[in-house]
């Protein structure tokens, strides 16, 4: 083989060469996300485990008011960002809930404040948390295996809001055991409104009930009034582009 024709044999396998590196490269690094996604959540999954040691059950009551017990003393030696547990009936949403000086530390913390892709639930942090928010604004990630708010697009099928027992929303916080009753769910492109925390008057606040509530999918028979406190989940959807989202209203 001459000189010239070896050349030009080696010069033709450079694109095969550099197009198996790549496969390669990209197989090394999808290898690894997928590893570091199967540890964060194992990690979060042994968290919420030993969070429900310190939630205890009277299987006796019947009230949801009444049949848990949340240690958030215990809780808060562990996280003094806690600030509520939340259950939702139908998903595998029953943990608690934490609250920063911003929206952005929860995105990629859990609760032991370490970071995790998965981040933790969180409430706005322009929410108080203690009684007196007119809308209690809570985020979680849609994770695939439906942890954190994952099955909370379970709220968009029928099985799930014709169920009565569902839209009953449990919401524990250290002064108050509350009840939340759905009146509005729906998915929508991504906005800020939904999540308004404040009003400048009751007639504002009138406004957004009225236009939350003509979103929803389904006609719920509640009657929000100007004086009433209402609570909204919120997870994204669709690659980030939209938000599945629940409104409901303190009883």
């Amino acid at each position: 083989m001459s000189r010239a024709k070896h050349y030009n044999k080696k010069k033709s396998n450079i694109p095969s060469i550099i197009l198996m590196c790549f496969f390669t490269a990209l197989l090394i690094y999808s290898g690894t996300k997928i590893v570091i996604w199967y540890m964060n959540n194992q990690n979060n999954k042994k968290i919420s485990e030993e969070i429900a040691e310190f939630v205890t059950v009277d299987e006796t009551k019947e009230d949801d008011e009444e049949k848990y017990v949340v240690d958030f003393e215990k809780l808060k030696e562990k996280n003094s960002d806690i600030v509520a547990w939340l259950k939702v009936k139908g998903t595998n949403i029953e943990t608690t809930v934490v609250k920063s000086t911003n929206n952005d530390y929860y995105l990629t913390h859990n609760f032991n404040k370490e970071y995790n892709s998965a981040g933790w639930i969180f409430a706005d942090y322009k929410n108080k948390v203690d009684g007196t928010d007119k809308n209690i604004v809570i985020y979680g990630h849609n994770m695939r295996d439906d942890s954190m708010f994952g099955s909370l697009k379970n709220i968009l099928n029928s099985d799930w809001y014709d169920n009565e027992e569902n839209t009953n929303i449990t919401l524990y916080t250290e002064n108050e055991k509350c009840i939340y009753k759905v009146f509005s769910i729906y998915k929508i492109e991504s906005e800020d409104y939904y999540i308004t925390t404040e009003f400048e008057n009751d007639k504002k606040f009138e406004q957004f009930v009225n236009t939350i509530k003509k979103r929803s999918i389904k006609e719920f028979d509640i009657d929000v009034s100007e004086s009433d406190n209402i609570l909204t989940l919120s997870t994204c959807a669709n690659n980030n582009k939209y938000r599945v989202v629940l409104h409901a209203k303190k009883i």
